[in-house]
């Protein structure tokens, strides 16, 4: 599994690297890929390579496969949220990946506008290359689900929850409502959309929303653990923001052993669902769902 992460890591980068703008007016461009190079764990673009991967039985996507585009689009949308999330009118935060965010290197304008810029750029990555003139029908679906994961029935909206919660006491399914909207739902889209490339038929769809959703919840769970226990170096963000903020969180909820074992068991809810695609070659995705509880950054 390391190989392979390294490898499809690798790629990964070399794809950004190469269509990011260098030319976009006024440093825009040197905003944009502040915002997205050198750095991040590519998480949802390694959930659409595998998720392609498991559908389509193959294991080196080839360098013109429209999934290459559809992990770009979700990490500029990951991307530029955080551009987003850390301006001062939001969680206001100096530190990301280890480095200055945006607003702070380039001033708060300019984040914004790097931030729209990623968010618009994504979607011309589904909709502009070659293969989406030929294949229209599968850019539209890739379009529609990343729309609709980073709209406001998913992650700007479960932001806006966010924002709305701190000082609040939520309950459990309040929490779980959040968080599958503000981190999920984009967790879920990288999935999908690499079974969509792949024309993965319903059955297999719905297996993957199963292990998606559950992988989704578990990955905001550890964070909440981590911002509870780790270091900022570690984290390469700000340690103990939630606390600080008042935000409601799994640990605030549940404790740390409790939030630990809720994580766990999201877990096993994940690899059941593959468990459930006994036809498909799942192995990368059950090793995404064990690295996601597993990890301490």
């Amino acid at each position: 599994m390391a190989d392979w992460m390294a490898r499809r890591l690798a790629q990964m980068e070399s794809f950004l690297d190469d269509r990011l703008p260098v030319d976009a007016p006024a440093g825009l461009g040197d905003a944009m890929r502040y915002a997205v190079l050198d750095g991040g764990k590519r998480l949802r673009p390694l959930l659409v390579l595998a998720a392609w991967e498991a559908v389509a039985g193959v294991v080196e996507p080839p360098r013109d496969a429209p999934v290459w585009c559809a992990a770009g689009a979700v990490e500029l949308i990951h991307a530029y949220s955080l551009v987003h999330d850390d301006l001062p009118c939001m969680d206001d935060d100096v530190l990301r990946r280890g480095k200055p965010t945006v607003h702070v290197r380039y001033g708060e304008a300019q984040a914004l506008l790097a931030g729209d810029a990623l968010q618009a750029l994504a979607f011309e990555w589904l909709v502009a290359p070659a293969w989406a003139e030929r294949d229209p029908a599968l850019a539209v679906a890739l379009a529609r689900e990343l729309a609709r994961a980073s709209g406001w029935q998913g992650m700007a909206g479960g932001q806006a929850l966010d924002l709305a919660g701190v000082g609040q006491r939520l309950d459990q399914a309040a929490l779980e409502d959040m968080h599958r909207r503000k981190t999920g739902a984009l967790l879920l889209a990288s999935v999908r959309m690499g079974a969509l490339a792949a024309r993965a038929d319903a059955s297999v769809l719905a297996a993957l929303d199963a292990y998606g959703r559950a992988l989704g919840l578990a990955f905001q769970v550890i964070d909440d653990v981590l911002d509870a226990t780790a270091d900022t170096a570690t984290l390469g963000k700000t340690a103990g923001k939630d606390a600080a903020a008042d935000k409601p969180t799994f640990v605030s909820l549940l404790g740390i052993e409790a939030a630990r074992a809720y994580a766990q068991a999201l877990l096993a809810q994940a690899l059941q669902a593959l468990h459930d695609m006994p036809a498909q070659p799942t192995q990368r995705l059950a090793a995404l769902a064990r690295w996601v509880v597993q990890r301490r950054y």
